[in-house]
């Protein structure tokens, strides 16, 4: 539920970042696991979802990408450390990548990039946007090493959050002061008019 919350305030924020957004059919949960993986499996297969073409693997992923930018977008980027890429550019055009190949839904090229071992759809518009710099800056991609790094992230995450759970619950008391543990003493009788006197029990006819 958590997560569908988080997916439905993604949608809405980002609605304006792809000019293809406004055709998309909302987004309905599976009610079974049956129904998620029937629904998957068919669309792993469509070149095209919601009137967007779906790239099939990397090389199409950043041949769409040029057609998605023109060359002083390109020398932009071009022109990025890096380490600052994901950073400046997930919030718009990771964004796109993100709803118009469906990696929420799943595509041909989310199962293509989790096939290669990048699970989660930010880390695939990362993936992809990492994958695009070193192409304009006529580096290797290195494929491996790119995705290693994004599952030794995740895990290194998992890791942390799994260290924050050891201790579920912490609360902090005030001892009580010696004297308060004192017994009241047994012959002290109770008064006042709301005080109730405990008759003790006896055997039936006394």
């Amino acid at each position: 539920m958590v997560a569908f919350r988080l997916f439905c305030l993604a949608v809405f924020s980002c609605w304006a970042v792809s000019p293809a957004f406004s055709q998309k059919e909302p987004y309905r949960p599976a009610d079974t696991e049956e129904e998620f993986q029937r629904r998957y499996q068919e669309r792993i297969k469509k070149d095209q979802l919601n009137g967007v073409y779906i790239p099939k693997n990397l090389d199409e992923a950043i041949a769409e990408l040029y057609k998605w930018t023109d060359e002083t977008h390109r020398q932009r980027i071009r022109a990025l450390p890096e380490d600052s890429v994901c950073m400046r550019l997930h919030s718009k055009l990771g964004q796109r990548m993100i709803f118009d190949w469906s990696f929420y839904e799943g595509s041909r090229l989310s199962h293509y990039l989790r096939s290669a071992g990048v699970t989660y759809p930010d880390d695939m518009a990362d993936f992809l946007l990492l994958a695009f710099h070193r192409r304009l800056n006529n580096r290797p991609i290195e494929v491996r090493q790119l995705a290693t790094y994004f599952k030794e992230k995740r895990k290194k995450e998992w890791q942390e959050r799994l260290k924050k759970g050891e201790v579920i619950h912490q609360e902090v008391r005030k001892r009580p002061r010696p004297d308060s543990l004192q017994a009241t003493p047994a012959a002290a009788p109770a008064s006042g008019p709301d005080a109730t006197v405990k008759k003790p029990l006896t055997a039936k006819g006394q």
